[in-house]
C-alpha cells in the first residue's frame, strides 16, 4: 500500500455531496447546540471561528477503506470543519490518525486543523451524525435523520471494500445503510472490537473498533496497539480482496492477536 503522498482531486458529485450536508438543517437540536458552542467557544480557542455547521467526510475518493465514527466533537470537528480534527493534543483525532500513519493511510500522525497537511491514501473517514451532539450523544431520531448524507457520500466512493466503525452507533449506522439498500442480516451482528462481518457477496468487510475517545484510550481500553491491529487487519482483508478478484468469494473472516481483546470474531450472514 505504501506510505507516498497521493493528493486527488474530489470529483464534482462529491463536492456536491458535502456542500448538501454543510447546508443541512434537519435537526434543529444539533444545529442549534453547535452554533452556540461557536458563539460560546472555549477559552483554549476564543480567537478561532468556529465552523459551527454540519460536517462533511474527508479523503481519499478512490478509498478502499471507509472509516465511520459517531460525530463531530463540540471543539473539534465542529471547531475545525474537519472529521477528527482539533480536539487537543493526543485527542481522538491524534489517536486515530497516528494508527492510520502507521498502518500507511495516513501521511502523518496528527489532525490539528483543515490546513495542517493532512492527506489519506487509500481512506475516506465519513460520521454517522454530522453536527455536534450534547454529551456526545446524539438521539436515535437525530441518527436516522443523518443517515442519507452517510449514503450519499458512500454513493460517490465506488472502491470500498471495508468499512471499520468506530463505536457502536457507527457500526449500528452501516448495518441501518444495509438494510436499506435490502442487505438484512441474521442474527444481527453484535458490535465487538475487532469483531469482522462479512454481509454477503458485492458488501463491503465490516470490521468494529472502539472509539478512539479519551475515555476510551486514558482507561486502556482502547489501546494504540489495538487501534493499529484494526487497521492492519483491513489493510489485509482489502489485499486479499484484490488479490481475488471483486466477483469471486469473500475472504474468510480474520481475528485479531488475542492479545488485543480476547472477544470472539464473528461472521454475519444474509437472511
Amino acid at each position: 500500500m505504501g506510505t507516498r503522498l497521493r493528493i486527488t482531486a474530489v470529483p464534482a458529485g462529491l463536492t456536491h455531496v458535502h456542500g448538501v450536508i454543510v447546508q443541512c438543517t434537519a435537526c434543529p437540536r444539533l444545529r442549534s447546540y453547535g452554533e452556540r458552542i461557536g458563539r460560546e467557544k472555549k477559552r483554549a480557542y476564543r480567537d478561532d471561528v468556529y465552523w459551527a455547521k454540519p460536517v462533511p467526510g474527508f479523503g481519499d475518493p478512490r478509498a478502499r477503506l471507509l472509516i465511520v465514527g459517531l460525530a463531530p466533537a463540540a471543539h473539534g470537528a465542529n471547531r475545525t470543519g474537519r472529521v477528527f480534527t482539533g480536539d487537543g493534543i493526543g485527542g481522538s483525532g491524534d489517536f486515530l490518525m497516528s494508527a492510520l500513519h502507521r498502518t500507511g493511510f495516513a501521511n502523518q500522525p496528527t489532525s490539528h486543523h483543515r490546513d495542517d497537511g493532512l492527506h489519506l491514501t487509500d481512506a475516506y473517514i465519513a460520521a454517522a451524525v454530522r453536527c455536534a451532539p450534547p454529551d456526545n450523544t446524539p438521539t436515535p431520531e437525530e441518527i436516522r435523520r443523518c443517515l442519507p448524507h452517510l449514503a450519499a457520500e458512500v454513493a460517490q466512493l465506488p472502491r470500498v471494500r471495508v468499512v471499520v466503525a468506530l463505536g457502536g452507533i457507527g457500526f449500528s449506522a452501516w448495518l441501518r445503510l444495509a438494510a436499506a439498500h435490502g442487505v438484512i442480516v441474521r442474527p444481527r451482528p453484535a458490535f465487538g472490537h475487532g469483531v469482522v462481518c462479512d454481509l454477503g457477496p458485492g458488501e463491503p468487510l465490516l470490521i468494529g473498533c472502539f472509539h478512539p475517545s479519551r475515555q476510551n484510550t486514558n482507561t486502556g481500553r482502547l489501546t494504540a496497539p489495538m487501534m493499529e491491529e484494526v487497521f492492519e487487519l483491513a489493510k489485509q482483508l482489502i489485499q486479499e480482496g484484490e488479490s481475488s478478484g471483486a466477483s469471486r468469494a469473500r475472504p474468510a473472516t480474520r481475528r485479531a492477536p488475542a492479545s488485543s481483546t480476547g472477544r470472539p470474531r464473528t461472521r454475519a450472514r444474509r437472511a
